[in-house]
């Protein structure tokens, strides 16, 4: 021993199986391993997917207003709700995102919360593109019906996840 001050001085534990014990402060479960992390893989890839698929709507939806308003008698106004909407929904889209990308991962129900919240809204807006825009086309509705079905998916995500985070 190295001036008397045991096998810790050299970096050797005097009890190899010690550092697979969990420490005092690390939350563990009964028989001793750390706990499972509580975070959904298959809302972060819905997330993820649901992010792509929104790129595909926006670009998509912009560029059928376009076309409308150059083939069809479009009015103004309407013309200028329809791309604020669609300019709305594409900022709620990316902080729903980001918000329930963050609450997954840290395991924290207030950022999912707040993007089950914005869900909603940006389901209502699909709605509208689906249902209520000046003029619908058939790709219109099976773009916002696709967008539909994955803010459902999420949404029911979500909730399971918060739930696992509040107990």
């Amino acid at each position: 021993m190295a001036g008397g001050r045991g096998p810790w001085a050299a970096g050797i534990a005097a009890d190899p199986a010690a550092r697979w014990r969990p420490s005092a402060q690390a939350e563990a479960s009964p028989r001793g391993y750390p706990a499972a992390a509580l975070s959904s893989v298959p809302l972060q890839a819905l997330s993820h997917l649901s992010g792509l698929y929104y790129t595909l709507y926006f670009l998509a939806t912009l560029l059928m207003i376009i076309y409308k308003s150059q083939v069809f008698s479009y009015p103004w106004h309407r013309l200028v709700c329809d791309l604020t909407l669609l300019l709305l929904m594409g900022v709620l889209e990316a902080v729903r995102l980001c918000l329930g990308t963050q609450g997954n991962l840290t395991e924290a129900e207030g950022p999912l919360a707040a993007s089950l919240a914005l869900t909603v809204g940006s389901g209502l807006l699909s709605i509208h593109f689906l249902l209520w825009q000046t003029l619908v086309l058939w790709a219109d509705a099976i773009l916002s019906a696709g967008l539909l079905v994955l803010h459902g998916l999420e949404a029911a995500l979500q909730v399971v996840a918060i739930a696992a985070f509040v107990r």
